[in-house]
C-alpha cells in the first residue's frame, strides 16, 4: 500500500468519529486509489481502526458487471427499530435490501458456491435497510474508487427479523422480489425486481471467492447484504419514521432525527 493510500485509510477512519471533518483535499485524490485492488487495500487498512467485521455488502450495477464489496464493521449492525441521529453534515441516504446470514465459518480454500444450495452457506434471510453516508467531502460526487475505498459509502445496517433458510426452502429471487419503502407512512418507493444485479447466486459466489483470496473468509453469523432493491433514496430533514417491506421476507424499520 502506498503512503497516500495509508493516509487515506486513516483519514477515512478518523472521519467516522463525532465532530471530525469529512476528508478532502489531496489525500482524497483518486490517484491514491488507482484501481479496485488499491480500494480494497484501503478497506483492509481501515479495519485496523474500525474493529471486527460483522458482515459484507456486495452488489453489481448489472447482471454482467463485476461485483464490488466492502466489509461492514460489527459496531454498525443495528437492530430493527433503532433511532439514528446522524451528525450534522452526514448524508441521509437509505436503501432497502435483502441480506443473508452466514451459517458457519467457511474454509479459506472455498472459492465459490459452485452448484451447492444457498442453504449450505447461509441459514437465514433478512430484510435490511442500509444507511448510506460518506466520509468524503464530495460525498456521492467523489470518484467511484474513492467511494469504494470508503467502504462503498456504508454508514450502518439495520437488521429486520431473520427468516430461516433451509435445504427445502426456495431461494430468494431478485428479479421477482417486491420492495416498498415508506417515510412517515407515505410510500416513496415501490419496486419489483429493482436490484440491478438480478442474480443472487452470482453475487454470493463472487463474494465467497473474493473474501477467501483476501484472507477474510466468511464467518458464522456475519450478514451479507446484496444491494439496493429500491435505489438510493434521500430522507428529508427532521424526524422521519422509516418502514420497509421486502416481499415475503418481512419488514424492517428505524427512525431518523
Amino acid at each position: 500500500m502506498t503512503g497516500e493510500a495509508q493516509a487515506l485509510a486513516q483519514a477515512l477512519s478518523q472521519a467516522r468519529q463525532p465532530g471530525q471533518p469529512r476528508v478532502g483535499g489531496p489525500v482524497c485524490d483518486v490517484a491514491a486509489v488507482p484501481d479496485a485492488a488499491a480500494a480494497y487495500a484501503v478497506q483492509d487498512q481501515s479495519l485496523r481502526w474500525l474493529g471486527p467485521v460483522g458482515g459484507w455488502k456486495v452488489g453489481a450495477a448489472s447482471p454482467t458487471q463485476t461485483p464490488i464489496c466492502a466489509p461492514l464493521p460489527a459496531a454498525g449492525l443495528l437492530a430493527c427499530g433503532v433511532a439514528l441521529s446522524p451528525p450534522q453534515g452526514a448524508l441521509r441516504g437509505l436503501e432497502l435490501e435483502l441480506a443473508l446470514r452466514v451459517a458457519h465459518d467457511l474454509p479459506p480454500q472455498q472459492l465459490g458456491l459452485g452448484d451447492a444450495a444457498l442453504s449450505t452457506v447461509f441459514d437465514a434471510v433478512l430484510p435490511v435497510i442500509e444507511w448510506v453516508d460518506s466520509r468524503l467531502a464530495r460525498g456521492q460526487a467523489s470518484p467511484a474508487l474513492a467511494r469504494l475505498a470508503d467502504l462503498q459509502s456504508h454508514g450502518a445496517l439495520i437488521l429486520g427479523p431473520a427468516c430461516s433458510l433451509g435445504p427445502v426452502d426456495p431461494d430468494p429471487d431478485l428479479p421477482t422480489l417486491s420492495a416498498t419503502l415508506c417515510w412517515n407512512g407515505q410510500t416513496v418507493a415501490n419496486t419489483v425486481g429493482g436490484n440491478p444485479a438480478q442474480d443472487l447466486r452470482r453475487l454470493v459466489d463472487w463474494l465467497i471467492g473474493h473474501t477467501a483470496r483476501r484472507g477474510l473468509p466468511l464467518r458464522a453469523g456475519q450478514i451479507v447484504t446484496t444491494g439496493s432493491c429500491t435505489g438510493l433514496l434521500w430522507a428529508p430533514e427532521g424526524e422521519v419514521r422509516v418502514q420497509g417491506r421486502l416481499g415475503p421476507w418481512g419488514e424492517v424499520g428505524l427512525s431518523l432525527d
